[in-house]
């Protein structure tokens, strides 16, 4: 029972983070805001960025292995996978393999690139300080 109390925090970012993504991909097309000519650009990079929080969050809950960044790469990928088939049955909303392989799949990738490169050095630098 400890070790399970012990892991229920560390699941919390990606928990909420997959209730917001779903939240969003629950509106209808009517529902969603036009950016205008930015409407392109805004939600595809809302894209990226969302399932790249979200690769980070998996990240987390693995204690930040870095072993585990594959896994934390395929676990938000195959959200992604199965919110874009949630999509399809949303009113004026469809499923993209595009937004998967694209998007949410580099927005995964670049955000734990990232964070292999550039953050995790900076943890590691502040723990023998």
């Amino acid at each position: 029972m400890n070790k399970f109390l012990s892991i229920v925090p560390r699941w919390v970012p990606a928990f909420f983070l997959m209730v917001v993504i779903f939240l969003f991909s629950s509106q209808s097309g009517d529902e969603l805001p036009n950016f205008l000519g930015w409407d392109y650009f805004i939600k595809k990079s809302s894209h990226a960025i969302g399932y790249g929080l979200l690769a980070l969050s998996y990240l987390h809950f693995f204690q930040y292995d870095k072993k585990r960044y594959w896994l934390a790469w395929l676990m938000a990928v195959a959200y992604s996978t199965t919110d874009e088939f949630h999509q399809s049955f949303v009113v004026g909303r469809s499923a993209s393999v595009y937004d998967v392989v694209v998007f949410d799949n580099l927005g995964a990738l670049i955000l734990l690139w990232l964070h292999f490169n550039f953050w995790r050095k900076d943890e590691k630098e502040n723990n023998q300080t």
